[in-house]
Parts: structure tokens; C-alpha cells; sequence
């Protein structure tokens, strides 16, 4: 097990506007503030988008079985945000659902905002943390450095 101590810093809530991209906001807002890591609870509805639910066969390095959402779709979700050598690195897990379907996953590539999404940022001080690409799993990982 790893892990790393920090602090809650500034809290952020923030409104995503019908038509905006989910993700693309996110980052955007992330370097306008300069967070370098955080969680953030959401909830709304998002439309036309993917979301990988699982491997396709559970081997190492896993191939992602991608499910696509068109329309709009009730979400909840929540994301952790950490620095890699590319830029700041969003792991976004949820739960979209319409009528009696359901969807679980990490949220990937586009989802636009349908009406309305809201979202509150937790920012996490003083971690060493970073996602750093692991050869094996094939994966951006979150890596944590103790911090005695």
C-alpha cells in the first residue's frame, strides 16, 4: 500500500452550462486555478459520450470494454484529479442512467453536458502524488510517496 498525507485547500462549486464537454471544462478550470490535485463530487446529466465498463477479459494489461450513451442520461459521479508529466490526469468514475438502464463506469473521451451538471472540488494540499504510466497494466496509475 502506498499512501501520502494532505490537506483540504480551496473549495470550488461549479455550474457546467447545456452543451459543455464534461471533461474539456474541467481541465480547463484546473489550470486556470492551478490545482494540481483534488476529488470532485458532480451530478446532472450528461449525452453522447463513452464510458469504459470494465476489461473485455480480466487479463493484465486489460483491454477497456466501451459502452456509448446517446441522449440524455441522469449522472452522478465523482472524479480524483492528480498531475502526471503530461498535465494534470482525471479519473472520473460514475452512474448514468435512463428509464430502466444503467450504465457504471469510468467516463472517457467526450460527454457533454444535458441541461445541467453541478460540481463541487475538494483541493488536496501538500501530496506527493502523481499518476505515472505503468508499462505492465498499461495504465496512467496513481502513484503515492509516503510522507513521514
Amino acid at each position: 500500500m502506498q499512501y501520502s498525507e494532505g490537506s483540504i485547500g480551496r473549495v470550488f462549486v461549479l455550474r457546467m452550462d447545456h452543451g459543455e464537454e464534461l471533461i474539456e471544462s474541467l481541465q480547463k478550470f484546473l489550470q486556470e486555478k492551478k490545482i494540481e490535485s483534488c476529488t470532485a463530487l458532480f451530478m446532472g446529466a450528461l449525452r453522447d459520450g463513452r464510458a469504459v465498463t470494465g476489461p473485455m477479459l480480466p487479463i493484465v494489461p486489460p483491454t477497456p470494454n466501451f459502452e456509448a450513451y446517446e441522449s440524455a442520461w441522469e449522472v452522478f459521479g465523482m472524479a480524483t484529479i492528480y498531475p502526471s508529466n503530461e498535465g494534470q490526469k482525471l479519473h472520473i468514475h460514475s452512474a448514468l442512467g435512463r428509464g430502466r438502464q444503467s450504465i457504471l463506469g469510468c467516463i472517457r473521451d467526450k460527454a457533454e453536458v444535458y441541461l445541467i451538471v453541478e460540481a463541487v472540488l475538494f483541493e488536496i494540499c501538500g501530496l506527493a502524488a502523481e499518476r505515472a504510466w505503468d508499462e505492465k497494466m498499461q495504465l496512467y496509475l496513481l502513484t503515492l510517496k509516503n510522507r513521514l
